[in-house]
């Protein structure tokens, strides 16, 4: 205020009257400080405001002319002078205190750091104000530490069920559902050529991904490279017929159609499909690169099908996964895998929170 004062005496001269001010912040540092805080003052040389204090001034010598007396200043000018002042002295306490309320230095980096991480601005705030109170004073000046105490904070909020559980003469079936394009087919390959090549387990694949002929056709590679039995189904029925074929195996994976989460009727027919297979488990697959708010759409909407686990893929394509991390909060599903490349039977891993937690703060990378 003293520097706007200034300014306008330097650029109106000493006569000019202060008409409004207010300040004005910004939202650059979301909720702790407002960013950069200005002034704005509003003066005139055209309406007068009489000073509420003993003039100073020499009186002027005669022989000069004399000068033009402004008009009346209206009472609502005074009303306005008395609520400016109040103001003044409102905004002066308020910036002598406001240091009290100041992040230190090292929480301050760490909050940019997780809103780099893209976690949500609520998010990146919840966690640093519960490393503010939960830390002694002494501890917050050591980055690694808080860093640390923050991955702590993640991995709690992480379930994972761990890799599909297969027991000799026990059919086990796996669908996986999901939106186009998240990778249900790859991650389907890589699944069967891990279970049948490195654990010997008798594999079986279904797929009603008929919508498209190059699903088909790339599962069926897979298939006749891993030697394993495949079958496409197209109606319930169908399904029905295929699941009795493969009685005696120990594994059967499916692979669905993309669906979008917004089609009902295709939902619908979804979980019809999964109902006559007697689904063990559905695991839906979600690309790490999709916005927050999708994710967790689009979970919502794959509920109705009786969703039990959740796998993220193309961590490898996601400039940061801090977006992952509202979904996983609010499905409540436990990951079961993270997938982070194209290679099969590689670039697939089973889920684990503490690993996850580095990755989404930078602290590992997601390709092993």
């Amino acid at each position: 205020m003293h520097e706007a004062l200034s300014l306008i005496r330097r650029e109106l001269g000493p006569d000019a009257a202060v008409i409004h001010t207010r300040e004005l912040r910004g939202r650059r540092l979301f909720g702790w400080f407002s960013g950069r805080r200005e002034i704005e003052v509003t003066a005139s040389l055209d309406v007068n405001v009489p000073s509420r204090l003993p003039s100073h001034r020499q009186p002027q010598p005669s022989h000069l002319p004399a000068q033009p007396q402004p008009p009346d200043v209206p009472v609502e000018v005074h009303d306005q002078i008395s609520e400016l002042r109040s103001m003044i002295r409102n905004l002066c306490h308020q910036s002598q205190g406001r240091t009290h309320h100041e992040l230190p230095e090292q929480l301050f980096r760490l909050f940019t750091e997780l809103i780099d991480a893209e976690l949500s601005e609520d998010q990146a705030r919840d966690f640093v104000e519960r490393i503010r109170t939960e830390t002694p004073g002494a501890e917050l000046d050591d980055p690694l530490l808080l860093r640390a105490r923050v991955a702590g904070m993640i991995e709690a909020d992480i379930r994972t069920a761990g890799p599909i559980a297969v027991t000799p003469g026990q059919q086990r079936l796996v669908a996986l559902v999901g939106p186009t394009g998240v990778g249900k087919t790859t991650t389907i390959a890589k699944l069967a050529a891990n279970y049948r090549l490195k654990e010997k387990r008798r594999v079986g694949l279904i797929t009603v991904d008929t919508y498209r002929i190059a699903a088909v056709e790339q599962l069926r590679t897979y298939a006749d490279i891993i030697d394993l039995p495949m079958h496409v189904v197209a109606t319930p029925r169908e399904m029905r017929e295929a699941v009795a074929r493969m009685r005696g195996l120990d594994l059967v994976l499916m692979d669905t159609a993309g669906r979008s989460p917004r089609d009902e009727v295709k939902i619908q027919e979804l979980k019809t499909f999964l109902a006559e297979a007697a689904a063990d488990e559905v695991h839906l697959v979600l690309s790490s690169v999709a916005a927050g708010r999708t994710l967790e759409q689009t979970a919502e909407q794959f509920a109705a099908v009786g969703t039990t686990a959740l796998v993220l893929t193309k961590l490898d394509e996601a400039t940061a996964l801090g977006n992952v991390l509202p979904v996983i909060r609010s499905s409540k599903l436990p990951l079961s895998y993270l997938t982070n490349g194209q290679s099969v039977p590689d670039d697939i891993e089973t889920a684990d929170a503490h690993r996850l937690a580095r990755m989404i703060l930078g602290m590992e990378p997601a390709t092993m």
